[in-house]
């Protein structure tokens, strides 16, 4: 379909609510359940270590990008790299990397509303008292159980994608901005009180250590490729999601302390994620390499173990995921909406209740492939897809290919393509050398490193 003319989108009613949004979009199940196991699977403090300096060498100059893309584009991550390249004196094709990014996080949000429909699941669950004395091997089973389970993942799913749906459909200001201003202080406030009990319930000694001590002996090109992947996933790059915020941001805001912000804030909650997990892995002996089973599985374990205490505890963490998986959840939605939004001119209920209804269809399939069709191997013939359900083949297709495959061309775009001077413009760094050093990294430091993602992907 054509780019339909110029559409107005609202701005964020301040620099903070900017902040909140953003920082919620990128804080999600990628800090809370993805970093900690990803960093008990390949050597915590080596691991972080790696991650911070990509970070600050990959992400960044990504982020700042392509916020500065969305903001003089002022359109939907289609709209505003086909706004951009115009300006630039360059084929609006280049509006593809905006149709790239846009279809790559719609059909993760598909089957990332199925993995926070577990979360959802478990929050009755644990308010019954179900974990209380219950042995790793029941608490196993629970699990087993909820994906063998259809109608219960199609229940948690379909309420996930409703909530979702409806805070879109109401809106920058009256959705949007309301719920971030509601969910990101209390989920703040949440992760300072379980990191405290962590520590105080767990060995925060052990699992401080594990987390921010570095084994250099432990770094080889499985980390690396780990950390650079969670680097770039973490925040929020997709080639879609962060430009789509951007497009809302007024001329008055600082791109480089908002991204810094950004940034910053993402990788503390990630840190801190680790340091109320790992705490009572250690001190309750589980294995903190468990992989994905950590957030399901091994830290129920722990609070099966604490008694009344661990039903507080346990109810308390995973309203914090869950609140984590909805700020990021609406932020994938609203891409996609604010380009349909520019095509039927507003509408913006209608186009995000389709699009929500969509999403949930999509991730349907994701349900079935984890019990009905779990024999259902969509891409099995290929060796990258091999032996993979249909969860585990979308998550590989848009992690693996489409996302890195966005961010290298987000990187060429803004390097090679764009106009030097409407970055110059749009990020304004107070000293001339700063940008010197973005220009740098996005042409000549992130396509690469964004590269080694993807082929090491394969």
């Amino acid at each position: 379909m054509a780019d339909k003319g110029f559409y107005a989108h609202a701005n964020w009613s301040s620099r903070l609510t900017f902040i909140l949004a953003a920082v919620g979009s990128s804080v999600g199940l990628g800090n809370f359940w993805r970093f900690p196991f990803e960093a008990g699977r390949n050597g915590g403090g080596a691991f972080v270590l790696i991650y911070l300096i990509c970070i600050l060498l990959v992400a960044m100059p990504l982020l700042l990008a392509e916020l500065g893309i969305g903001r003089r584009g002022k359109q939907s991550a289609v709209g505003s790299y086909r706004q951009v390249a115009v300006l630039s004196n360059r084929s609006p094709a280049w509006r593809f990397i905006g149709w790239l990014g846009m279809t790559a996080v719609f059909f993760t949000l598909a089957y990332y509303s199925v993995i926070a429909g577990w979360i959802v699941a478990y929050i009755p669950i644990i308010a019954m008292g179900k974990l209380i004395g219950a042995s790793a091997g029941d608490i196993r089973q629970i699990f087993t159980n909820l994906l063998a389970s259809p109608w219960t993942l199609t229940i948690c799913h379909a309420v996930f994608m409703a909530v979702t749906t409806f805070i879109v459909a109401r809106g920058i200001k009256g959705g949007i901005e309301l719920a971030v201003k509601i969910l990101m202080p209390a989920f703040f406030v949440m992760l300072l009180l379980v990191t405290i009990a962590s520590g105080v319930i767990g060995d925060f000694a052990a699992g401080a250590k594990f987390l921010l001590t570095p084994d250099f002996s432990k770094i080889n090109p499985r980390v690396i490729l780990s950390a650079t992947g969670q680097a770039f996933f973490s925040i929020g790059l997709t080639g879609a999601l962060m430009v789509t915020y951007g497009a809302y941001v007024t001329s008055d805001i600082s791109l480089p302390r908002a991204g810094l912000s950004i940034a910053f804030s993402d990788t503390l909650v990630a840190v801190i994620a680790g340091l109320a997990i790992f705490p009572i892995v250690y001190g309750f002996g589980l294995d903190a390499s468990e992989g994905p089973g950590l957030l399901f599985v091994t830290l129920p374990v722990a609070f099966a173990q604490m008694g009344d205490s661990g039903l507080v505890f346990g109810l308390v963490f995973f309203l914090l995921a869950l609140f984590a998986a909805l700020t990021s959840s609406i932020s994938v939605l609203e891409v996609a909406t604010s380009w349909a939004e520019e095509q039927l001119g507003g509408q913006r209920a209608k186009v995000a209740t389709i699009l929500g209804f969509l999403a949930f269809l999509i991730g349907m399939f994701s349900v079935l492939g984890l019990n009905v069709w779990s024999d259902v191997h969509p891409l099995g013939v290929i060796k990258l897809f091999e032996g993979k359900d249909i969860l585990n083949t979308f998550d590989t297709l848009l992690g693996k290919i489409m996302l890195p495959l966005s961010g290298f061309f987000v990187a060429i775009f803004a390097g090679w393509i764009a106009a030097k001077e409407i970055f110059s413009e749009e990020l304004n760094f107070s000293d001339p050398r700063l940008f010197a050093a973005w220009r740098f990294l996005i042409r000549f430091v992130c396509p690469p490193a964004v590269l080694y993602i993807l082929y090491q992907g394969f």
